[in-house]
């Protein structure tokens, strides 16, 4: 079904020291995007790269193109360090597998609105480096109107635990209640915002944000009336915060064993909570074995959003019910496009005849009337239309049930239409 090909890994297939390895900084998207593009048979891709997922999503010339030695290239991995953790999934599954992560059924957090958001940053980036054109443009924006279709269809993001509602509950488990606790945002992402807002919510009072870019510090602080610190003064500030919530993209932990033990002391032990929805890991997981330090990365977040799935478990399968009839649906009209050019050319070359002998018929006949000119007109094209039905829709029929293949060649040869579907192939408009 238009080649396409999907590889990738998830919170379900590996644990974030894996997915750390694999994961693309927002700043290189658009080179990697183009590097795989560029790929020996690959015609069209798409990189999706969040902290639960990486994933790279092609469109390949013979149906097979090496993703895995991409991978194991690009990001400089041994193949026994990935291999176990990868999934891979082609044609229809590829489409279906698409189509449940846009939906945000294979989300950590069933329901959560953030992922469509950034399959369509994957899908931007993709598009502003030349690396997506027709058949993976129409899987992917015919992904975003299925998950159009699931959130209204159904009641899977109403009251959706997410990595914020998550947050508070387990400060909540952590301090008893948050009136009047401090928050420190480390990185100016959505998620970490949203995280802030559901702690203010609860009771959370001060602020601080930190971001590498000072002007982004200044202007979330200024949502939430915080105050802005620059990222250097990180190690002398953090220690004011009972709540730390980080997420920067830094290539390697920022927050070690060292600076958790110095925080402890400034605060006299008093606890504190941090929330690394980094990948890579912002927080050495070191940090956690110190008494009064309490870290949680994104796996352990999703083994509390865990218990809170069966609540959702029915409006789930009726989302998985629509993504399998949309799935059949996309099937239906790929399979389609596969027979309208053999179409095209038969009409076309049926015109042909028809103009060729009602110039004939003239030439025979001499000057004719209006009237006349219409009446041949209307019986000619009658005729050729009857002619044409049953060929054509024959054909819908075939590739709906994706055996058009055999009949396709065998009208080319009755009608004698290969040069035509030749011609067609050579100007890019068939798609075998």
């Amino acid at each position: 079904m238009n080649r396409f090909l999907l590889i990738g890994v998830n919170h379900k297939t590996a644990p974030v020291e894996v997915r750390e390895r694999l994961a693309i900084p927002e700043s290189r998207l658009p080179e990697a995007t183009k590097r795989l593009a560029g790929q020996p048979g690959i015609e069209e891709a798409m990189i999706v790269s969040t902290c639960n997922r990486v994933e790279l999503v092609a469109r390949a010339q013979n149906g097979t193109a090496d993703l895995r030695s991409f991978i194991r290239e690009y990001f400089q991995v041994e193949p026994c360090t990935v291999e176990q953790h990868l999934y891979e999934h082609r044609e229809r599954e590829a489409v279906r597998h698409l189509f449940r992560v846009t939906s945000s059924l294979d989300s950590m957090v069933v329901g959560e609105p953030q992922i469509l958001g950034q399959v369509k940053q994957a899908y931007a980036v993709a598009r502003g480096v030349g690396a997506i054109n027709s058949h993976l443009d129409a899987l992917v924006t015919r992904a975003f109107a299925v998950a159009k279709r699931v959130r209204s269809e159904t009641a899977i993001g109403a009251s959706a635990v997410s990595v914020a509602s998550v947050a508070v509950e387990l400060a909540q488990k952590i301090f008893g209640s948050l009136e009047g606790r401090a928050v420190y945002l480390i990185g100016a992402g959505k998620m970490s915002e949203l995280a802030a807002r559901h702690l203010l919510a609860h009771g959370a009072a001060a602020i601080f944000v930190a971001n590498r870019t000072y002007e982004k510090a200044l202007e979330m602080a200024e949502r939430f009336r915080g105050q802005a610190i620059h990222f250097d003064k990180l190690y002398e500030t953090a220690d004011k915060a009972d709540i730390v919530i980080t997420s920067t993209g830094a290539p390697h932990t920022i927050f070690r064993r060292e600076h958790g033990e110095r925080f402890l002391a400034r605060r006299k032990n008093r606890p504190m909570f941090f929330i690394d929805i980094a990948v890579p890991r912002d927080v050495d997981p070191a940090m956690n074995e110190l008494d009064g330090i309490f870290v949680y990365d994104i796996d352990d977040l999703q083994q509390v959003a865990a218990v809170h799935v069966a609540d959702r478990k029915k409006e789930a399968e009726r989302a998985e019910e629509i993504i399998n009839l949309e799935v059949e649906r996309f099937a239906a009209r790929v399979q389609s496009s596969h027979v309208v050019p053999t179409i095209v050319s038969l009409q076309e070359h049926l015109e042909n005849i028809r103009q060729a002998e009602v110039e004939r018929l003239r030439g025979r006949f001499g000057q004719v009337t209006p009237e006349q000119e219409a009446a041949i007109e209307a019986l000619t094209r009658s005729i050729v239309n009857k002619i044409l039905h049953t060929p054509i829709t024959t054909l819908k029929s075939a590739a709906r049930e994706q055996g058009e293949g055999p009949l396709v060649e065998l009208i080319r040869r009755i009608f004698n239409l290969e040069d035509a579907a030749a011609k067609a192939a050579k100007s890019g408009s068939t798609d075998d």
